[in-house]
């Protein structure tokens, strides 16, 4: 199994590993830090480097493991390769998945709107929430909100718990451990703001920005129905 290290550091960019599996057109590597496609979250690419020859990498999934496609042919097993991470794709991903996480927030705790869904991108998102209908003035409340938020620069980091600890300590509503497989006992929690009383508190496996300033200024940029009672807001971020 591949060692997950974007779990613990999002923040590196590159890194050296070895070739355990080598297919026609991907290999998996002994650790990594590219991201796989996963919770709304697009996965990373970037090169793997060996000897002097990149290896384009176009798509990582997790399955059993972490598979990396390449876009050229494979390295064979047992090379040591250097993973680079395309890096302004990873930070929008990060930014705007951060985005996702307040705006979650904010729509629980001001409209009692609990996510649903979410896809992002790398130069917007989307979110799904149970709610009826959003009038303008409340897209527009929703938007102040947010930035009130960005400019406070709240930190956001991340740690593991026990699942059954997290269960009994923690608002499951808030931290959804409920959507996730009996078979997840390790949880990765992401916080957002002061410890001790965190704006946001979330099981979440992806990628963040390191406080809320990062972000920029977001924009609401509409909301559709997407049948009963469900509402769909979409946002961009300024560009850092």
């Amino acid at each position: 199994m591949t060692d997950q290290r974007y779990l613990e550091d999002s923040t590196v960019r590159s890194f050296q590993a070895t070739v355990e599996r080598s297919l026609p057109d991907r290999v998996v590597l002994d650790a990594t830090h590219f991201y796989p496609t996963g919770g709304g979250q697009p996965n990373d690419t970037g090169r793997l480097v060996a000897d002097g020859t990149k290896f384009q990498v176009v798509d990582v999934q997790k399955q059993d493991t972490v598979y990396h496609t390449l876009a050229e042919e494979t390295p064979a097993v047992g090379t040591t390769v250097t993973g680079e991470i395309d890096w302004e794709r990873r930070q929008a991903h990060s930014r705007y998945h951060t985005a996702q996480h307040l705006l979650s927030a904010v729509l629980l705790s001001e409209f009692d709107a609990p996510t649903v869904g979410n896809q992002l991108y790398d130069d917007r998102a989307r979110l799904d929430c149970s709610y009826e209908r959003f009038s303008e003035t409340e897209l527009a409340d929703l938007e102040a909100s947010l930035n009130e938020i960005v400019d406070d620069a709240l930190p956001v980091r991340s740690y593991t718990m026990a699942r059954e600890r997290a269960e009994a300590e923690l608002d499951t509503e808030r931290t959804r451990i409920d959507l996730l497989p009996d078979s997840i006992q390790e949880l990765r929690i992401v916080e957002i703001g002061d410890s001790e009383d965190p704006f946001d508190r979330t099981a979440c496996a992806g990628t963040h920005a390191t406080d809320t300033g990062d972000l920029g200024q977001v924009t609401v940029t509409g909301r559709t129905t997407q049948g009963s009672e469900t509402e769909r807001v979409e946002f961009e971020l300024a560009d850092s």
